[in-house]
C-alpha cells in the first residue's frame, strides 16, 4: 500500500518518520514529491491542494490531519473514497482545560487586573457572579468541556445538531431553543463543526440576543464569527468581552484589529494542539484497517459534513 501526506504549512518530517515506525512495510511519500501517484491508496490531508486529487485514480481513504474535515474539498473527493478525522483524547482534555480557564479568567477579571498592572492601578473588584455558560457544539470536545465546566459549578445549555440526553446539562437542538437560551448566556463557547450551514454562525443577529455582560469564547474555527460583527458588538457593549483562538486568516495579519482591542484575548490557535504520536497511531491503525478490508474508524458523515 502506498500512503501520500499532502498536509501544507507545517513541517510533515517528524509525522512522516513516526508513521514509517508504525507502518515499516508501507510506502509513505509527500505531496508533491511522489513519482507513483496511480498507486497511492492512503492521503493524510490538510488543506491539500485542489489539483492533487483528480491524479489519484486508485484513492480508497482520506484522513484529515486533525479533528475536523473543514481543510478537505469533499467535492473533490468520489463518494466511493472513505473519509475520516482524528478523535484525541489528550486534544479533548487540553480543550476542556483551556474553555475552564478562560471562562474564569473572565469571571475573575484577570485581563482588567492585567491591564491595571500596566498602568499600576490597585482598583480591587468582585469577580462576576455569571455562573452559566451556553456551548455550542456538543460532539467530543463539547462534551468534555461541558463536564469540566459542570464540575467547576456553572450551568450549560448545550446547542448540537441533533437530540443528544446527558445528565445535568440543558441539551437544545432547536435554533428556537437557542434564541430563548441566548439572552441568559454569561458565556457563549463555540465549539461547532465549521459547514455551510455553520459558517458565519456568531453574526451580528446572534450577538445582539447576549446580555450586555455577555463573553464570547471562539475555539474551533474563525469562519464561525463574523469579524466585522464582533467588533461592532464590542464597539457598542453589545457584549463585554472576547476571547478568540482561531481566525479566519491564520496567522493573524499584524494590521489586525483584534490584536490591541482592549476587550479581547488572542491565543495563536493552541488551545488543543495534536500530539503527533496519537494522531499518528489513529492514522496507522487505519491504514491497517484498509489493508485487511476492515471498517475504519473516526468516519466521516458526508452528509454532515462532520
Amino acid at each position: 500500500m502506498h500512503v501520500l501526506v499532502a498536509i501544507s504549512g507545517r513541517d510533515c518530517s517528524k509525522i512522516i518518520a513516526a508513521l514509517a515506525a508504525k507502518l515499516p512495510d508501507i510506502t509513505i511519500s509527500q505531496w508533491p514529491d511522489c513519482e507513483n501517484l496511480t498507486d497511492v491508496e492512503f492521503v493524510i490531508a490538510w488543506l491539500a491542494p485542489a489539483q492533487m486529487w483528480p491524479q489519484l485514480p486508485n484513492l480508497k481513504a482520506v484522513s484529515s490531519f486533525g479533528a475536523g474535515v473543514d481543510s478537505i474539498d469533499m467535492n473533490l473527493i468520489p463518494d466511493s473514497v472513505a473519509v475520516t478525522r482524528i478523535v484525541d483524547d489528550n486534544l479533548a482534555e487540553d480543550m476542556a482545560e483551556y474553555v475552564l480557564t478562560h471562562t474564569l479568567a473572565h469571571k475573575l477579571r484577570l485581563k482588567e487586573y492585567f491591564i491595571k498592572q500596566q498602568n499600576q492601578l490597585w482598583q480591587p473588584k468582585r469577580a462576576f457572579k455569571h455562573q452559566h455558560v451556553a456551548m455550542l457544539g456538543f460532539g467530543e470536545l463539547g462534551q468534555r468541556c461541558v463536564q469540566r465546566l459542570v464540575a467547576n459549578n456553572f450551568s450549560v445549555t448545550a446547542f448540537s445538531q441533533s437530540p443528544k440526553d446527558i445528565a445535568g446539562v440543558n441539551s437544545i437542538h432547536q435554533r428556537s431553543d437557542l434564541a430563548k437560551a441566548l439572552p441568559r448566556a454569561d458565556y457563549l463557547v463555540c465549539l461547532l463543526p465549521l459547514t455551510a450551514q455553520t459558517k458565519g454562525f456568531i453574526n451580528r443577529d446572534l450577538l445582539a440576543q447576549l446580555p450586555p455582560h455577555a463573553v464570547v469564547i471562539n475555539v474551533a474555527r474563525g469562519q464561525h464569527v463574523v469579524e466585522e460583527d464582533l467588533l461592532w458588538a464590542l464597539d457598542n457593549q453589545v457584549i463585554r468581552a472576547a476571547t478568540l483562538d482561531v481566525f479566519e486568516d491564520e496567522p493573524l495579519a499584524a494590521e489586525h484589529p483584534f490584536w490591541h482591542h482592549p476587550a479581547i484575548t488572542i491565543t495563536p490557535h493552541c488551545a488543543a494542539l495534536s500530539d503527533v504520536d496519537s494522531v499518528t497511531q489513529q492514522i496507522a491503525e487505519n491504514v491497517q484497517r484498509l489493508q485487511t478490508g476492515n471498517k475504519l474508524i473516526n468516519k466521516v458523515d458526508r452528509t454532515k459534513g462532520y
